[in-house]
């Protein structure tokens, strides 16, 4: 096709304004030239041919109609199309589209009837080469026709056809039929009426600002005809992202139950399918069903996908065993580092739990489900299709051709009906090619107007529990998945929150339902969802039922959450010498934590055996915190070995009960040298007669560090063999700063100890009373142990451990070459 040229002297734009009134000219002269033609072309039918008056005026009207359209492209082929970009005249711009329509039409036919006549003449061609004389052209057309005719009124032919066509589709539901409907039958769809959860937006807990902004959605998704007349854009999808059991699904519910609107819900699972192409079925037929169901009720629909990170990943990571964005640059807390069984304990051992934010939303992280492939008879299904087509058909579990599907139904679900937009566009391109139905009369439209977008109203909510960097940005981007909503894992007052729903629920005894026990019962539920809360006052009211009472009282409540936690108490009872070493270490432990961590609050302390450990000490942050000072990882040493201690200040050695913390002290010690640039606790000594008072810090420091050094745990383990652990301990600068906060830290709690042994004792017997001591309770007894932090003279040789380590001697130990001090049997 030509380019268009500017005419001389005329700006681009009026240049194709003139250009577009030339071809409105140019094509009335030539319509003016058929129908002052069209009388004799009449004349000629009904004279020469002797057809009646109405055949030979339809064939005139059809010879004009195909004269002008054969102008059409004669004249597109040698004059160019207008460019009426940014021209305003709708009039010009309506008639560039009725050209370019009329072009497109006629193109196409003319395309058609060469073909048609090229075939035509070689088969007359074939004909006259095989010696029939009386062969006409037009013979050889009318053959053609009553061929074709007598072919279609075959019964054999359609016979033939019905039976391949069920071949096919029956073919297709026995190989592929049963996944595809097993994919569909995941989709959950719900109409008001149909089901009750009995959850109200009251009812989700602990979420408030996810609450608030949901409401704020929801509000414009039900009634936003004013927002929308304002100029404003409803929001299309939804995204929840936040750890498992922090009420995402639940609020999903509450929305479908306040909005009174059809529901459905589909797992992220449900797209995987073995077979390419049906997981994009699925995708269509969600969307089908989502619009059906929306145009029966209103015209709204809310469609819920849990676990969207199954079929969003981003498409860069698919199939490639890792997943973008997870990666993390290094410890920001000692829980990811130090992370041990169900309930992440600080050590191997179990014995020492801290409840922080980042431990929280680790805790639930690791509680989150393994993400499902196909089921086991999805796979039985597609080793036989690979035993029957070896590596054909399989494949479509990388996920990409579902979420693509998925991105084009959310871009396109309110697009006009593709029948509707067909058959509009086929009329009106039929009327406009005929060149007799104008455009309109008078004001009158005598075309078929566009179809509008359709008036359902889907909308779309996703869970997952992956970061937001991991999914496609092509999903969460505007217009599509583009508001998102955090949940966090609850915080002490979230969990009093969602206490005060369940606890209320079930018959219980008036001493819970105050203040201070309310608080006291959020303190002690470290890292509990809003789903454990329920199901321990659930079991609360069992345990009361099975002891014939009808209410659950505190220590039916403290009994649930041990079991729930930690399984049944297993029926040891210890000797009389092992169960106060137990209780001395972990009165060891909540002395440490309660005189040096300040910014925690002892829960819980128990010596009954549980889920493999002798004992535990449990504590949690009074305040959500976001980073600490070097003073509070200090503490944190202290407390973790304050159990080693007190063994060796009431026994004169330690048990092997000390290497879960001697193996995480390790490790943390290893990550303030290595990651965070941190040193030995400041400290002030005297220097002795002839020493200046460098030589007499040096002489402490090099003191640390010999007792560090038979402290550190050398064994190896996941820890200490990934950076910053192993940098840190592999140099030897690193490894001697490590070893001097490590024995600081032995030393402060070892002067701890041996001044408090009074209140060792005291917690000791206590809990070799009680077996678990809780919230208050424990809270009380350790103010009542009255500590004191002592005064450490660095001096005084009663202040070292002494015996109890290398020797005392002021000289420096050996370099890398000498072997290092004997281990401890507790560090092994």
């Amino acid at each position: 096709m030509a380019t268009a040229e500017p005419l001389t002297g005329l700006p681009q734009g009026e240049s194709s304004r003139e250009l577009a009134r030339g071809w409105r000219t140019l094509t009335r002269a030539a319509t003016a030239v058929a129908v002052l033609t069209s009388p004799a072309l009449f004349v000629w039918f009904t004279q020469q041919n002797g057809w009646s008056w109405w055949v030979s005026l339809l064939a005139t009207v059809g010879v004009i109609v195909v004269f002008r359209g054969f102008a059409d492209l004669l004249f597109h082929r040698l004059i160019p199309w207008p460019s009426l970009f940014g021209t305003e005249s709708l009039q010009l711009r309506e008639e560039d589209i009725v050209g370019r329509r009329r072009a497109w039409f006629w193109r196409y036919w003319f395309r058609l009837a060469v073909f048609f006549s090229l075939l035509v003449t070689v088969i007359y061609v074939i004909r006259l080469a095989q010696g029939k004389e009386d062969v006409t052209w037009w013979g050889t057309v009318g053959s053609m026709f009553s061929s074709i005719g007598r072919i279609l009124s075959s019964s054999t032919l359609w016979v033939q056809a019905v039976f391949v066509f069920f071949l096919f589709f029956a073919n297709f539901a026995i190989l592929m039929g049963p996944m595809l409907l097993m994919g569909i039958s995941q989709i959950r769809a719900f109409e008001p009426g149909d089901a009750q959860w009995g959850v109200k937006l009251d009812d989700v807990r602990g979420q408030q600002e996810a609450k608030e902004e949901v409401r704020r959605v929801v509000t414009i998704w039900q009634s936003g005809e004013a927002f929308e007349r304002a100029g404003g854009k409803r929001e299309r999808g939804l995204l929840f992202l936040g750890a498992p059991g922090t009420g995402k699904t639940m609020l999903a519910k509450a929305i479908a139950t306040g909005f009174n609107s059809p529901f459905i819900s589909i797992p992220g699972s449900g797209f995987a399918q073995t077979f390419i192409g049906i997981d994009a079925i699925i995708v269509r037929y969600l969307a089908w069903k989502a619009k059906r169901i929306a145009r029966k009720w209103g015209g709204q629909c809310i469609v819920f996908i849990d676990e969207i990170d199954a079929v969003g990943m981003r498409r860069a990571s698919l199939g490639t065993g890792g997943f973008a964005g997870a990666h993390r640059v290094g410890p920001t807390d000692p829980s990811d580092l130090l992370f041990f069984g169900p309930w992440g304990a600080l050590n191997p051992s179990g014995d020492l739990v801290l409840e922080t934010g980042r431990w929280r939303d680790r805790l639930f992280e690791e509680r989150a489900p393994e993400r499902q492939g196909p089921s086991g008879l999805h796979q039985r299904l597609a080793g036989i299709a690979n035993f029957i087509m070896p590596g054909g058909m399989g494949g479509g579990m990388g996920g990409g051709l579902a979420l693509n599907q998925l991105l084009v139904v959310m871009d396109g679900i309110d697009n006009p009906p593709f029948l509707k937009r067909t058959f509009t566009n086929r009329l009106n391109t039929l009327l406009d090619a005929s060149y007799i139905v104008p455009r309109r009369l008078g004001k009158v439209p005598l075309r078929r107007p566009a179809p509008r977008p359709r008036a359902e109203q889907i909308y779309f909510i996703g869970a997952t529990n992956v970061p937001m960097e991991m999914l496609d940005p092509a999903l969460t981007r505007p217009g599509r998945m583009g508001r998102h909503v955090s949940f966090r894992t609850p915080t002490q007052q979230d969990r009093l929150d969602v206490f005060d729903l369940y606890i209320n629920k079930v018959t219980h005894d008036p001493d819970l339902d105050t203040p201070t026990r309310r608080d006291e019962i959020a303190r002690i539920t470290n890292g509990y969802s809003p789903a454990m809360i329920d199901q321990v006052c659930s079991m609360a009211l069992t345990i009361a039922h099975h002891s014939g009472r009808d209410a659950f009282e505190w220590v039916d409540l403290v009994e649930a959450m041990t079991t729930l936690e930690s399984g049944t108490a297993v029926g040891v009872e210890y000797v009389a010498e092992e169960s106060r070493a137990v209780a001395i270490h972990e009165a060891g432990h909540a002395i440490s934590g309660h005189a040096y961590m300040k910014d925690i609050e002892s829960t819980r302390l128990s010596i009954r055996m549980r889920g493999g450990s002798l004992g535990h000490h449990q504590a949690a942050a009074k305040e959500e915190r976001f980073s600490k000072f070097q003073s509070e990882d200090f503490a944190n040493l202290i407390w973790t070995l304050g159990a080693m201690a007190a063994e060796r200040v009431f026994y004169g050695e330690n048990s092997r009960g000390v290497g879960g913390d001697v193996y995480s002290a390790t490790a943390l010690t290893a990550t303030m040298v290595g990651q965070w640039a941190m040193g030995p606790q400041p400290f002030t000594v005297a220097p002795r007669e002839g020493e200046t008072e460098e030589q007499a810090r040096q002489r402490v420091l090099e003191r640390f560090e010999r007792i560090g050094l038979q402290i550190m745990n050398r064994t190896g383990g996941s820890p200490m063999t990934a950076d910053p652990v192993a940098s840190a301990l592999g140099d030897p600068s690193k490894r001697r700063v490590a070893a001097q906060i490590l024995g600081q830290a032995y030393v402060t709690a070892h002067n701890l100890v041996r001044h408090n042994r009074h209140a060792i004792e005291h917690v000791a017997d206590r809990l070799i009373e009680k077996k678990e001591i809780f919230g208050n309770d424990l809270l009380s007894l350790l103010e009542s142990a009255t500590i004191r932090i002592p005064e450490v003279d660095y001096n005084d040789e009663s202040s070292w451990p002494g015996a109890f380590f290398a020797s005392g001697s002021d000289s420096r130990p050996a370099g890398p070459s000498t072997p290092p001090p004997p281990m401890l049997e507790a560090a092994s």
